[in-house]
């Protein structure tokens, strides 16, 4: 009894009270400003550590020692007549109370601010109509857009940083199911990755008032989530929480997380849906992470082995959809079209197969519509093209902010001969997600074939401080370069992105045709992977026709395309070839157009060289038929604005068959004012054009096209060409 009064009257007692309210206080600013500093996981521990470590020393400190009106003194060294532990223990009291009182202060805000974790996982429908959860931060209508950016991996595993980025994604996913919420695309908010850089800047970059940074720990079977909603303009936390669950637990991690967010940001969902991730073994879910994270690499290798890691999810889940329908997009994006090796048409039959036991699985799957359209989309027909827009659409109405069904719609739109809808949705696009690399290459098109060289250029200019080092960024650079005429300045952006990505087709596609136009066939059938459209050409220019020959059958029965062929025996004169070719094939010239359709932008080459065919075999009622064909899908892309090199020369083509000498010539002067090159003898590459040798305009603009070519290869550091240079 004396020991417990001797403790009291030291105060004892009091200190290790206000130690354990002071302690518990620091650990809930820790848990705060941790993560919002981006510090690593184990800080939280050591100060926890330090703080159990700390008790006894305060308590043994407390009873050793004692405050005097001369500062602090040894107890032993105290009278006792003199003691003041009375008034110490009394301003110990008020300092409790006050302590106290900030810690509930602190427990009602919290309560306030943040939601309920339900034992079940929570549906965003009923956390945003939680009433009481609500916090006191009002946003407008106008402000209610988001950024996810990828959440730090504090694992001590560094292979555990696919998770983080997953958890991530699958948030930004749930969150761009919310039609009046503006959710920045997966592939901008990305690239932020590991830059400290200043949020409002991150904001203005992707014009969002909110951002949504966080963490993960994983460590065996349990996962720790750290997130916090932040407002750009002023860096006010609206929100902010700490998961601690098993990996099963994920989902229910990931719905509360976008739960709350909606709350912060006063969002409720259209029509009462609910959002809710689908669920799957722990292990099959994270195979489906790490492929989810290779696919967008857009590599031949990662994307094998993403195909492997869905393969494996599979067997683990028969049941689980999202991984059936990533199986499908990534046999398309290995067809030989793409970025692998897998013949297409075996590609797109695969993927059909997928994508539709994905739709069985779970018909409100927005990713296996949208892989569905782009199925259908790569199908010729009308009816297919239908089908694609039907099925594309229905993933917009079920996910309006997923890129790649936007992509993918807008292509169809091209094919459908809309191209303001194409243009119309890729900006729209683009503001959503500046860095999606593929809406990207798709603006480029748009804009260079409709002549809006500028426009593509401003693009650039946004992009280029984002993608310093990325090899798209340096193919496109030489594309719009190439498209000018500057194939001299193309080459060092299409030789450096040919470095950095060897194995991409695109990428070896923009070095080859600057080479093309430079007359460099030597060096484009040296690369391997060239594309085969120039490899073919170059093979013809070079005399080595047995090879080109070889090249087209091969690509027409991988792919399909019959315009390198046609050329070549069209070049060759082999008019009864191209006959004999179409008709053991299509019965009539309305079904070789259907699987034949051409590509907007480029005229309609097959169907002339066809036409051209007719002419010279003498077959005059076939002839007319194609040139009336040939004329309907010219005025029409015509009407769409197309109006750059390649068209103008298509329409050459047919004004010269039609005889029509003078429309023609007037074409082909447009096309050379605009930097368009080809060999010195025009009609070596364009042999539909003979006939127009001789006319004075002609050989006039044949001699501005050269010295236009001799400029560039000059800046290029190549010797000259002559005159009617021929190989």
């Amino acid at each position: 009894m004396n020991l417990f009064a001797e403790l009291k009257r030291r105060n004892v007692f009091r200190v290790g009270i206000a130690y354990i309210v002071v302690a518990w206080l620091i650990l809930q600013v820790s848990e705060i400003l941790v993560p919002a500093l981006r510090l690593p996981d184990w800080v939280l521990t050591a100060t926890l550590y330090f703080l159990i470590i700390g008790f006894f020393p305060a308590l043994v400190f407390a009873w050793a020692f004692e405050m005097t009106p001369e500062g602090l003194k040894k107890e032993k060294e105290v009278d006792r007549a003199m003691s003041i532990t009375k008034q110490t223990g009394r301003k110990l009291d008020f300092a409790i109370i006050g302590l106290l009182a900030v810690a509930v202060v602190y427990l009602v805000l919290d309560k306030i601010r943040e939601p309920s974790a339900p034992a079940e996982p929570a549906t965003m429908a009923d956390a945003a109509s939680d009433a009481t959860a609500e916090p006191e931060v009002v946003v407008e209508t106008q402000t209610k857009s988001i950024a996810v950016l990828p959440f730090a991996n504090m694992s001590e595993d560094a292979g555990n940083e696919f998770f983080a980025d997953g958890i991530s994604e699958e948030i930004l996913n749930a969150l761009a199911r919310v039609r009046e919420l503006k959710v920045a695309g997966r592939t901008s908010s990305f690239a932020f990755k590991g830059r400290n850089e200043d949020l409002r800047l991150i904001g203005d970059t992707l014009n969002v008032s909110h951002i949504l940074e966080g963490s993960v720990r994983k460590a065996g079977n349990t996962v720790r989530v750290t997130a916090q909603l932040i407002k750009v303009d002023d860096g006010f936390h609206l929100w902010s929480d700490t998961y601690d669950r098993e990996l099963t637990d994920i989902f229910a991690i990931q719905d509360e997380i976008a739960g709350s967010i909606l709350q912060a940001l006063k969002t409720e969902l259209i029509g009462g849906e609910t959002i809710a991730s689908a669920k799957t073994d722990p292990r099959a879910y994270e195979k489906y992470l790490r492929a989810r994270q290779l696919m967008y690499t857009r590599t031949r290798e990662n994307l094998e082995q993403a195909l492997a890691m869905l393969e494996e999810a599979m067997a683990l889940d028969e049941a689980f959809a999202p991984a059936w329908a990533q199986r499908g997009i990534v046999a398309m994006l290995l067809s030989d079209h793409q970025y692998g090796t897998i013949p297409d048409r075996d590609a797109q039959a695969q993927a059909k197969r997928y994508l539709e036991h994905a739709l069985e699985l779970d018909d409100g799957l927005a990713e296996a519509w949208a892989g569905l359209g782009l199925n259908y989309d790569n199908e010729p027909g009308e009816e297919n093209l239908a089908r694609a827009e039907e099925f594309l659409e229905r993933a917009l109405e079920i996910n309006p902010s997923m890129l790649d069904a936007s992509n993918w719609l807008a292509n169809t739109y091209r094919d459908q001969y809309r191209l303001a809808d194409e243009l119309a949705l890729r900006e729209q696009a683009f503001e959503r997600d500046p860095l999606y690399t593929p809406m990207i290459g798709n603006l480029h098109v748009a804009y260079m074939t409709t002549g809006q060289y500028q426009k593509f250029g401003r693009v650039l200019d946004r992009v280029r401080p984002f993608l310093q080092g990325h090899p798209s960024l340096s193919m496109y650079e030489a594309l719009m370069r190439t498209n000018q005429g500057d194939n001299a300045g193309a080459l060092p952006f299409a030789e450096a992105a040919y470095a950095a990505a060897p194995t991409n087709d695109f990428v070896a596609g923009a070095w080859v045709r600057a080479l093309t136009f430079l007359n460099e066939f030597e060096r484009v059938v040296a690369i391997s992977r060239a594309n085969p459209n120039w490899h073919i050409v170059s093979l013809q220019q070079l005399g080595r026709l047995e090879e080109a020959t070889l090249m087209a059958r091969q690509w027409f029965e991988a792919s399909g395309a019959v315009w390198p062929l046609f050329q070549m025996w069209v070049n060759a004169g082999k008019y009864e070839a191209i006959v004999a070719f179409t008709e053991q094939r299509w019965p009539d010239l309305a079904a070789f157009r259907n699987d034949v359709p051409g590509a907007v932008g480029f005229g309609y080459g097959e169907m002339g060289f066809l036409a051209k065919a007719y002419l010279e075999t003498g077959r005059l009622q076939k002839f007319s038929e194609a040139m009336q064909i040939i004329r309907e899908v010219h005025d029409k892309q015509a009407q769409q604005g197309i109006g750059w090199p390649f068209f103008f020369m298509a329409e050459a083509h047919y004004w010269t068959m039609a005889d029509d000498r003078e429309r023609a010539i007037d074409l082909i002067e447009k096309a050379v004012d605009m930097n368009w090159l080809a060999t010195p003898r025009i009609s070596n590459m364009w042999s539909t054009l003979r006939p127009l040798e001789g006319h004075p305009r002609f050989e006039a603009a044949q001699q501005r096209m050269l010295d236009n070519l001799n400029r560039d290869r000059a800046n290029a550091g190549l010797e000259p060409l002559e005159p009617g240079y021929s190989l």
